[in-house]
């Protein structure tokens, strides 16, 4: 069993990619949450698990991470590009 760790960092739009962008600029949203990740990663058709209390390596302030369950058939990358695409969707 794969989990795919997503992020906010990885698709927000206020980042550059030295500080943490996955996704391309015109992709990412600004301030992802971490409820929108998991909202958009359950669309995508995978289970998701959030973890409010983790802080990603290169930002000071814990904003959490969303755990991909069973994502076995999917790049990181692909993962990463759909939710970013949903997420663009629910914003809308």
């Amino acid at each position: 069993m794969v989990e795919n760790v997503i992020w906010p960092a990885f698709l927000d739009a206020d980042r550059s990619r030295s500080e943490g962008r996955r996704v391309s600029q015109d992709v990412a949203v600004p301030d992802p949450t971490v409820d929108e990740i998991a909202k958009a990663v359950q669309q995508v058709g995978y289970d998701a698990v959030i973890e409010r209390e983790k802080t990603y390596s290169r930002e000071y302030e814990p904003r959490g991470r969303v755990l991909v369950k069973n994502a076995d058939d999917a790049s990181k990358s692909d993962l990463l590009q759909a939710v970013a695409a949903y997420l663009g969707a629910l914003r809308a």
